[in-house]
């Protein structure tokens, strides 16, 4: 009689906020871009190593704590004009499904959830190391990145400029820098 095989092992890791950036990038006005972050966020990743396709991740952005260094406009995108957070007050991300694409680069699929409006989103991620910190914990990073149709997800408003175009470009450019701490 032979041994069934050992299952395969999945780990669990804990994206670490303070070594983790979610950012955000819209034009303004037809001539500049204008950078934006979310301060709080959470997640939690699920990494098979024998399976890569079947990792996944799931991860939750407060939406109050947006930050574009100008707190006028946060105002403006914290109200029912953008995110209206007082009835959404998270934005989620939970994956379908990972699709390998080389071996440090990964696409993930999965529903992207802003005012209550989900839709499916594909990242397009680079694995970027592994080390172990000075206090006996492993880290994992990642840098991916992704861009949405703000509209789809109901964020609509807008103001037409006099000399033609809008002030607030449709495509919302999405970058993640993250940094995760494995869990015993």
């Amino acid at each position: 009689m032979t041994a069934a095989p050992a299952p395969a092992a999945v780990s669990t890791w804990t994206i670490d906020p303070s070594h983790s950036l979610v950012e955000f990038s819209v034009r303004h006005m037809m001539v500049a871009t204008v950078k934006g972050r979310f301060r709080s966020f959470r997640g939690t990743i699920r990494l098979d190593e024998a399976n890569p396709e079947n990792s996944s991740v799931e991860a939750v952005i407060d939406a109050a704590s947006i930050d574009t260094n100008d707190e006028q406009r946060d105002a403006h995108l914290r109200s029912d004009d953008f995110l209206n957070v007082e009835k959404f007050p998270h934005i989620t991300f939970r994956s379908k499904r990972v699709e390998m694409l080389g071996q440090d680069r990964a696409r993930v699929i999965g529903d992207l959830t802003i005012r209550d409006v989900t839709r499916e989103v594909a990242l397009e991620v680079e694995y970027l190391g592994r080390t172990r910190d000075p206090w006996g914990k492993e880290r994992i990073g990642f840098s991916a990145h992704t861009s949405i149709n703000r509209h789809d997800f109901g964020v609509r408003w807008n103001a037409v400029l006099e000399a033609g175009g809008v002030v607030v470009a449709d495509t919302v450019r999405i970058n993640l820098e993250i940094e995760a701490v494995k869990q015993d």
